[in-house]
């Protein structure tokens, strides 16, 4: 496949990402991949997936939101990243990789997630009822109760999360919302507006899923728990046919598991969308 480094403008730090063209089969569509809290586009199912989506004839969009990995720079000394996300900008920095690719002539692609990137998934595609098809690789559930949720996984902030949104507040009223707060668990530090927010405004994808009227697949390893990534209640209340893969000896990550993702992922949406799988 060819590749393309890519720059995506937005009001403040522009998206990088790949774009994927096929180099042998006919292009017969495109898929917008969104990446997982804190990763990146070069980093798990954003790195495995496009070179098999390629055979089926599917150029890649695959791009950093501006929440990539925990900690970054660009061209200063201020901090930007996962530790300081919204939902908000999650949202948008979607859409505007939508609009990049449309302008290159793919406007209803297919859309894939992981983890917190497929809870937005379901954000983008409710908002978007020509989707052909959704795949959702272990999405969290979203909601208000997400950091609870995550708490008893042993994740974020464990059973201290009052503790912790006491003094998210606390530094907001100060004026300090870009203070780091240093975390027990995944994902080691947080800005107290970005806590806040994750608290208050993560998208909901259960009450999303009537809206969700495309075909989806949702894969989960078998090491991860239903409540957290909740495959069976999505397709249950789900407005359009769901799909609903566990994978073995499996985590979250897909280790080890990557060529059993890529072929589930491939032969579906082969199925799906008509396309030649050889």
């Amino acid at each position: 496949m060819r590749t393309e480094l890519i720059s995506i403008p937005t009001d403040t730090d522009p998206l990088d990402g790949a774009y994927y063209e096929p180099d042998a089969a006919p292009i017969a569509g495109a898929a917008l991949l969104f990446h997982g809290n804190t990763m990146n586009f070069y980093t798990g199912a954003m790195r495995f997936l496009p070179p098999v989506l390629a055979r089926l004839g599917l150029v890649c969009l695959a791009f950093n939101r501006r929440g990539h990995d925990i900690l970054s720079t660009r061209n200063s000394r201020i901090a930007v990243g996962g530790a300081y996300q919204s939902a908000r900008e999650g949202i948008e920095d979607n859409r505007l990789a939508a609009r990049w690719l449309a302008q290159r002539g793919f406007a209803q692609p297919v859309v894939i997630g992981h983890s917190n990137g497929g809870m937005l998934a379901v954000q983008h595609v409710a908002d978007r009822p020509g989707t052909p098809a959704l795949v959702l690789l272990s999405a969290h559930g979203g909601g208000k109760g997400i950091l609870r949720r995550s708490g008893g996984s042993g994740l974020m902030v464990g059973d201290r999360i009052d503790e912790f949104a006491d003094r998210a507040r606390a530094l907001v009223a100060a004026g300090r919302g870009r203070e780091l707060m240093l975390m027990p668990g995944w994902w080691y530090a947080i800005s107290a507006e970005s806590f806040l927010d994750r608290l208050d405004n993560t998208p909901d994808a259960l009450e999303l899923a009537p809206r969700v009227t495309c075909p989806t697949l949702f894969i989960r390893g078998d090491q991860e728990p239903p409540a957290s990534y909740p495959a069976e209640e999505f397709k249950a209340r789900a407005g359009g046919r769901v799909t609903v893969e566990i994978v073995a000896d499996c985590d979250h990550f897909y280790n080890g598991r990557e060529q059993v993702v890529q072929e589930l992922v491939a032969s579906w949406l082969a199925r799906t969308l008509g396309l030649d799988a050889a």
